[in-house]
């Protein structure tokens, strides 16, 4: 079954995303103090910009030159400069680890659920959550099918969630998301 991913709301974003494990990849990084649909729209506006979407063209081109392409509006990210240094780092990180494949990260070796999330936790950019909620959907939207893959993703793997990223697949379920990071923060205030 191929990847089926729809977080942007953009079709040819969404249909990058589910062929391009480097897009997904990048996705994931760029999410953070930015909508999802925006931190997941970052990967086509760079392959728009760049003309392809691989891990050693980013990672070798001009760093001033990579901060102005993520720069120019609509910007790819909320900080572009920080984030463009991110992506570069990444993407040397792919092509040094992993020969330039980012699916070898989940695919090399035939590896189970914690083995992929010690691999995700140790890329630039990853933390524990981060590494957890890319495990959650490389198992619901990419097809992972590595053994524990749930239970190494943490109360992001349970089955029926609606937690993160991973769990959407349309308007509504994207609508739930967005309702349960809501009250986890309005209950993460209350204990403050």
């Amino acid at each position: 079954m191929a990847p089926h991913v729809h977080i942007t709301g953009d079709s040819e974003a969404d249909e990058l995303l589910s062929n391009n494990p480097l897009a997904l990849l990048l996705g994931m990084l760029l999410d953070q103090q930015v909508a999802m649909e925006t931190a997941f729209a970052g990967p086509a506006k760079i392959k728009a910009r760049l003309g392809a979407l691989d891990a050693a063209t980013i990672a070798e081109y001009d760093a001033d030159a990579f901060v102005e392409l993520c720069r120019t509006p609509p910007a790819v990210h909320r900080y572009p400069g920080n984030m463009a240094a991110r992506i570069q780092t990444l993407c040397r990180t792919v092509v040094d680890e992993w020969g330039g494949d980012a699916s070898a990260i989940w695919t090399r070796g035939e590896p189970d659920g914690a083995e992929v999330l010690k691999r995700l936790k140790g890329l630039p950019g990853f933390g524990v959550q981060k590494a957890q909620i890319f495990l959650a959907l490389l198992g619901e939207r990419y097809d992972f099918t590595g053994s524990g893959w749930r239970e190494a993703a943490g109360h992001y793997g349970e089955n029926g969630c609606f937690r993160s990223v991973a769990n959407i697949t349309d308007a509504e379920s994207l609508a739930k998301v967005r309702e349960t990071k809501r009250a986890a923060k309005a209950a993460a205030k209350q204990k403050a």
